[in-house]
């Protein structure tokens, strides 16, 4: 007789065809929406591979086999942040992600959790202006509870009155804490509002006080049949787990469920340009003043943003970068400064955060940014320094892969706003070859003065 691990090491084998894997799964399925097709495969990174899958109800699914941990991590994504809200309606995507842990019409308010915490599953949820997603890290065994739970909840979320309300105050206690009470919510609320005039990025992900407490059960019932749907959303399956039998319960459990009849993937108003700096004051009880500044810059998907990339970890990257040796140790005018790019699917901004010290004026601190800027954008970086950022963002990448849930986020970000989850090598192979040249062009085009936002933060702001 076959010793059993031989035959069932032989029968992976034999599964490990994408084409007759399909085949089986597919045998004797008569619903259309229940159907599997595989699309690829591609290596991810040097030892790994994740392959596309898609459902005939428009369900995309990614799986990456990684069998360093006996764990899993799966992910939902869904093609919905604020920038798919319109004005009346902001915040509408993440009063979901609160909603989308209550009641179900298979499962009592709670149970969600119940059932996470005695399995030794994590479980959490983020918003933002262009996704929402979800996920699970759990032990490998609890796999099938995951898919069970996750395709529950896409379609069978309990939306009455009771529900709304009492989640609707949850998120405005939420703005109040994060936004309302907090200088850096109020600063980064109004940066955004005032860089942008017709795009949604104008308004915040969370939502204006007034319309999260305008929501109806109606709006909630609308945005959830438009966008809850398995044509708007991926799944990403990573760790430990048998591929044949994740896409099986996959296939069983959303095989039911039936496209959304037609998607949000409507563009979305195109920004006018800006010929000046725009300049806002806030008021606000700070023992020092503060400045916010954001650049316009394109969205995530342009080449640009890899040599902006490197330029934000050398002006902004650790003790040693450019300009906290400047503001913080040379000139001594800041505490702090901090820079960041928004990753996102259309035009966003380059944000920079300084924050003074006391008795230190936030003009002096803008002609010193203007000028090492300028400075940047005309000799451009050193080899050294060069390097050094290009090494930093590689280790930051690698960084975040260590785990089976890193992974699958980053899977779950580049499918969701660069349309294909395995280009995140990719784009880090893009960052090895920038060169100082590249930097100094995007430093010359994109730092300057016309081209940005001011938000100063002051007790005695005029």
């Amino acid at each position: 007789m076959l010793d059993p691990r031989k035959r069932d090491a032989q029968a992976d084998a034999f599964m490990s065809s994408p084409n007759v894997l399909i085949e089986r799964l597919n045998r004797g399925v008569t619903r259309r929406n229940a159907r599997w097709s595989f699309v690829g495969a591609q290596p991810f990174g040097a030892a790994l591979e994740v392959r596309r899958f898609h459902l005939g109800n428009g369900l995309t699914v990614l799986t990456l086999v990684d069998r360093s941990a006996p764990t899993v991590s799966y992910h939902t994504w869904f093609r919905v942040g604020s920038r798919h809200e319109r004005p009346g309606k902001t915040g509408l995507a993440h009063l979901f992600e609160h909603l989308m842990f209550n009641e179900t019409k298979n499962r009592s308010h709670g149970e969600f959790d119940r059932l996470m915490e005695r399995a030794g599953a994590e479980a959490n949820a983020a918003t933002w202006t262009d996704w929402t997603y979800f996920y699970e890290n759990a032990p490998k065994n609890a796999l099938p509870l995951l898919i069970e739970l996750e395709a529950d909840r896409m379609s069978n979320l309990v939306l009455r009155e009771p529900q709304v309300r009492s989640e609707k105050e949850v998120v405005a206690n939420e703005r109040k804490l994060r936004v309302e009470d907090d200088i850096e919510g109020r600063a980064l609320e109004r940066l955004y509002a005032t860089a942008f005039r017709r795009h949604p990025y104008r308004w915040p992900t969370i939502g204006w006080m007034k319309d999260i407490r305008g929501f109806t059960v109606d709006d909630c019932r609308q945005f959830y049949r438009t966008h809850y749907a398995p044509n708007n959303a991926t799944v990403i399956v990573a760790g430990d787990f048998s591929e044949r039998q994740a896409l099986s319960l996959v296939q069983e459990r959303y095989g039911r469920l039936s496209a959304a009849r037609q998607v949000d993937t409507a563009p979305r108003p195109k920004e006018p340009g800006q010929r000046s700096e725009r300049v806002f004051r806030i008021a606000a009880p700070t023992p020092t003043d503060k400045l916010l500044i954001g650049y316009r810059v394109p969205p995530f998907t342009d080449p640009h943003t890899l040599a902006l990339g490197v330029a934000n970890e050398l002006l902004f990257g650790g003790r040693s970068s450019r300009l906290y040796q400047l503001f913080c140790l040379d000139e001594e005018i800041a505490l702090s400064v901090r820079g960041a790019i928004s990753p996102f699917v259309d035009p966003g901004l380059f944000e920079i955060w300084i924050s003074l010290r006391e008795g230190k004026r936030m003009d002096d601190a803008v002609a010193l940014l203007d000028r090492e800027v300028a400075r940047l954008a005309e000799d451009g970086p050193t080899d050294i320094e060069l390097d050094k950022a290009i090494n930093q963002i590689e280790l930051s990448f690698l960084y975040s892969m260590e785990t089976v849930g890193g992974k699958a986020e980053q899977l779950g970000f580049y499918e969701t706003v660069v349309n294909d989850g395995r280009t995140g090598f990719e784009r880090l192979e893009g960052y090895r070859r920038v060169t100082a040249g590249q930097v100094k062009r995007a430093a010359a085009e994109y730092f300057r003065p016309s081209r940005r936002t001011r938000i100063e933060i002051s007790e005695n702001a005029a």
